[in-house]
């Protein structure tokens, strides 16, 4: 509709001038460290059949459309899956681990959620085929450097262990239904609600463990509070892993990055295992997230382990606008001109100039005095004219 013509979707927005600078040099810093850890770029379509992640993304959270045959399509909601599929049926024979990293769009719709967008650029990482405390450690490492890479030094990361919270969900005497409400509630933080519904289900040691989760927040300390509070051989074991991949991390000199959140949970249900999510000073949203998923690719005929992150990009270069770290796009060094008659050289003189580095453009004004203010008014600093004389 016409009072449509100058807005875009909800959701949406347009980048202009600064900010796609600020993306696009954001987005080399992170690659390029993707690169060094030895990380293969791949690219996945922007449009998926719904099937890929019926099963473990809410559908009320994906843009649909359909194709010409009537299949179902959605606008890709995450980059984990498409890449899971791309390496189940096309990178088989390759040497495992497989390092790849990906830059894309994902479509998420956050249901009128103030401040946050639907299309948000991401960066991200899959190591597949490889399992166990160094592949989790290189992958929060890795998470930690693409911060500081990225401009972010005030920033923290938090870890925690999914076979917590899963741990507690098997031993809960309650319908499926309230166990999907208790991940919803955790994961949003709405403490108050989820004091109600605990209120609801038969009373137990897991019910009670449940509602400290959020509380078990902090240093190393936090391990062994949950140890005597939180009952079961699968949550020992998930803590007991913990602690070893938080020691590593603080031999490493990460001690005042890393905190452990055990209340962590993640909508998307493909994680196994260590998860963790990365703030950065002045942003209220996590920037970056990522954990272990080593089912995910069975769904796909490739029983391999795997873990990965994705980093919010839009949320880094926001934040760098904010600082006031980029300058807009500099003006071309020089603007040329030619009367009438004259132009194939000017044309080829700028062939020139740009072979030697130099920015510059031609003008499209016959007038040498519009072209003169042309210049002034885009800040060009010299104006050369080409086979003529003032």
């Amino acid at each position: 509709m016409k009072w449509n013509l100058r807005t875009t979707p909800e959701g949406t927005r347009d980048l202009l001038l600064e900010e796609c600078v600020v993306r696009r040099r954001v987005e080399r810093t992170l690659t390029e460290g993707f690169r060094l850890h030895g990380f293969s770029e791949v690219m996945t379509p922007g449009l998926e059949f719904y099937d890929l992640f019926a099963s473990v993304i809410d559908e009320r959270d994906m843009y649909k459309m359909s194709d010409n045959k009537g299949r179902l399509l959605v606008m890709r909601p995450d980059s984990t899956l498409p890449i899971a599929r791309l390496v189940s049926a096309r990178l088989q024979q390759a040497p495992l681990p497989v390092r790849l990293y990906y830059a894309q769009d994902v479509f998420h719709l956050n249901h009128g959620l103030y401040g946050r967008f639907d299309q948000v650029f991401q960066a991200g990482v899959e190591l597949i085929g490889a399992t166990g405390l160094r592949a989790d450690l290189e992958m929060v490492v890795l998470a930690a450097e693409s911060l500081l890479r990225a401009g972010a030094e005030d920033f923290r990361l938090e870890i925690g262990h999914i076979g917590v919270f899963n741990s507690l969900m098997e031993q809960l005497d309650c319908a499926p239904a309230d166990k999907e409400a208790l991940r919803d509630l955790i994961e949003s933080k709405s403490y108050a609600a989820l004091s109600d519904l605990l209120d609801t289900l038969p009373a137990g040691p897991a019910v009670e463990a449940i509602r400290r989760l959020p509380q078990l927040f902090g240093d190393a300390s936090v391990l062994d509070q949950a140890k005597v509070l939180l009952p079961g051989e699968t949550a020992a074991a998930a803590l007991s892993y913990l602690q070893s991949l938080y020691t590593l991390l603080c031999d490493m000199g990460f001690e005042k990055q890393i905190q452990i959140d055990l209340g962590m949970v993640h909508r998307n249900e493909y994680y196994t295992g260590v998860i963790f999510r990365g703030y950065v000073s002045g942003s209220g949203e996590a920037v970056l997230s990522g954990g272990r998923y080593d089912t995910l690719l069975a769904r796909f005929g490739s029983d391999l382990p795997a873990t990965g992150f994705g980093i919010n990009m839009d949320a880094l270069c926001r934040l760098h606008l904010q600082q006031g770290n980029v300058a807009p796009p500099a003006a071309p060094q020089k603007l040329l001109f030619a009367p009438a008659g004259k132009e194939a050289a000017m044309h080829r003189r700028a062939a020139e100039l740009r072979a030697a580095g130099v920015c510059c453009e031609c003008s499209v004004y016959d007038s040498l005095e519009r072209s003169r203010a042309y210049a002034a008014a885009k800040g060009i600093a010299e104006l050369e004219i080409v086979n003529g004389e003032e």
